[in-house]
């Protein structure tokens, strides 16, 4: 190999190696998204002790009108706990959790209630969550929505139920991979 062929073998792996750091340079000034929690949906999280709170939201058409509590929630604990739910004008809903389980709100069986959306669609409002197990209390935003999605049409209550459903949990591990 001569001068010159050197000379150019070192311009393009020089070449080459500008090109590959302007490529890969991205990473650098932008954020990984996956390294950053965040709410990829409508509702909102929060954690109370051993309960975990997923994608939380009332489903009600006005402010006046009856709240259906949507989302998931996880008890991380070895033992049975109760999450309660107080919202507006004094109305509350109970969601029992057994022990390393978790519960899937959006089932028309088990749909906790309140009797007062507490907002209207489109706000937010501060309920005020408490675990029976530890005595925790927090207060935890959730947003209001109504039917105007079409995924959230068939979640708005249709009567008023009871503000303390029967919640059946669903064992960790379970069928859908939650």
């Amino acid at each position: 190999m001569n001068r010159g062929q050197r000379g150019k073998l070192a311009m393009a792996t020089a070449a080459l190696g500008i090109g590959l750091l302007s490529v890969t340079g991205c990473a650098y000034i932008n954020p990984q998204q996956t390294s950053e929690q965040y709410s990829a949906s409508d509702g909102t999280n929060t954690d109370l002790g051993p309960l975990q709170l997923r994608n939380m939201m009332i489903i009600a058409g006005a402010e006046d009108e009856p709240g259906r509590i949507i989302g998931a929630v996880y008890n991380t604990s070895a033992s049975n706990v109760t999450l309660t739910i107080a919202g507006a004008d004094g109305s509350q809903a109970k969601v029992p959790v057994s022990k390393n389980s978790y519960v899937l709100l959006n089932d028309p069986a088990e749909a906790p209630v309140l009797s007062s959306a507490g907002g209207q669609p489109g706000s937010l409002v501060e309920l005020q969550i408490s675990e029976n197990g530890t005595g925790l209390t927090a207060p935890f935003k959730v947003p209001i929505l109504d039917g105007t999605i079409v995924d959230y049409k068939d979640y708005l209550p249709v009567e008023q139920t009871t503000s303390s459903p029967s919640v059946t949990p669903t064992p960790a591990g379970g069928s859908n991979g939650h």
